[in-house]
């Protein structure tokens, strides 16, 4: 990728993750991700793959077969003291890393620390983290996705490690000014970015050599499962399920599609399927239109279940936004959802995800 198309591709990823953010929190009255995220399903190498994807009728959820932490060391040794310059260009010293918060739009940044073997130090959590290990963390969002001052401050973090998907972003500002270090990693989000958010995170706490091992973890993990979507998704490109990945939040009437840039193209495509939005040179996450979607003609639409749900599932989406039941999903009710905090998470379970929507694409009744 040149200069030009990297920085580019930056600059859509950082105005994406801003406005998921302003929308999460303007929308948050739907979200349950503190009912723990789901699992149970079936591997893609477990099941039968349909004979024509694009044949397919119903919906599906994206099930996970575990979800469990499953940390790279259970004794880490961090190297402290340990002076960085985090994602912003501030220089941060961390000192201690025995009380942690690690907070962003979709939970990786804690799911990291726990994967990293750290997990025991987290001492609060984000709504979107809702993993089972840190359940009985106290929240530090307020309304949703907003994060609270006093919360933070209260639980008397030794280190926070967060991003730009969440705000006020005064809070950041004042817990900084409490003397409370605080390190913002980078929040764009996509399939090439995974290994480097790890990095991120364990350098900030001192164990870079967990950092390492558990990004090499989950790239081996993307390769394996991406190779096995590859072989189970139709050779030619003519046949292959065109998808696209709507946001919904229903009580508020916000609908939006995401393009390039989003995230949620490398997820398509790792997926052995068309991203439609792309297609139609659809840029990072805009107001869906009727003609946008026509013109795109999914076979499937992707989505979060909280979103979803908040339309009044399948049927509701087709009654709200009539011009879904002119594309070949709206004819064959073909949704595929997948848990808020999973889907566009792109965290060390970034195989897991993969595995359950190819497995909700490719043999949905075996989901």
């Amino acid at each position: 990728m040149s200069g030009v198309r990297a920085r580019a591709t930056r600059g859509l990823l950082a105005t994406a993750a801003a406005l998921l953010v302003t929308l999460t929190t303007a929308c948050a009255g739907v979200s349950s991700h503190a009912a723990g995220v789901p699992d149970g399903g079936r591997r893609l190498a477990d099941v039968a793959p349909v004979d024509d994807p694009r044949a397919v009728t119903g919906p599906s959820t994206a099930v996970v077969v575990d979800a469990a932490v499953r940390p790279v060391t259970q004794d880490p040794a961090p190297a402290l003291p340990v002076t960085l310059t985090d994602a912003q260009g501030t220089s941060v010293t961390v000192t201690d890393v025995s009380r942690v918060l690690a907070l962003d739009v979709y939970g990786t940044l804690s799911r990291t620390v726990f994967e990293l073997g750290l997990g025991d130090a987290v001492v609060g959590r984000d709504v979107s983290s809702g993993f089972a290990e840190i359940a009985d963390r106290p929240l530090v969002t307020a309304g949703g996705h907003d994060l609270s001052a006093e919360a933070i401050l209260d639980l008397a973090p030794t280190v926070v490690l967060t991003d730009t998907t969440l705000g006020p972003w005064d809070v950041v500002l004042q817990v900084r000014d409490a003397g409370i270090p605080v390190v913002v990693v980078d929040a764009h989000r996509d399939l090439q970015g995974v290994g480097g958010l790890v990095r991120q995170v364990a350098a900030a706490l001192g164990v870079p050599d967990a950092g390492e091992q558990l990004a090499q973890r989950t790239q081996a993990e993307v390769d394996a499962t991406t190779a096995q979507i590859a072989a189970v998704a139709p050779a030619d490109p003519a046949d292959r399920l065109r998808v696209m990945f709507l946001y919904a939040r229903g009580q508020a009437g916000v609908y939006y599609l995401f393009g390039e840039g989003s995230g949620a193209d490398s997820l398509v495509e790792a997926l052995g399927a068309v991203d439609v939005a792309g297609e139609i040179g659809w840029q990072g996450m805009r107001p869906l239109n009727d003609e946008g979607l026509v013109a795109a003609a999914p076979d499937v639409i992707l989505m979060m279940s909280d979103g979803l749900a908040s339309v009044g599932g399948v049927d509701g989406l087709l009654e709200r936004l009539p011009a879904v039941a002119s594309t070949p999903a709206g004819q064959h009710r073909r949704v595929v959802d997948m848990a808020d905090s999973q889907v566009l998470s792109f965290g060390p379970a970034t195989a897991d995800v993969l595995d359950a929507l190819a497995v909700a694409l490719y043999a949905p009744e075996q989901s």
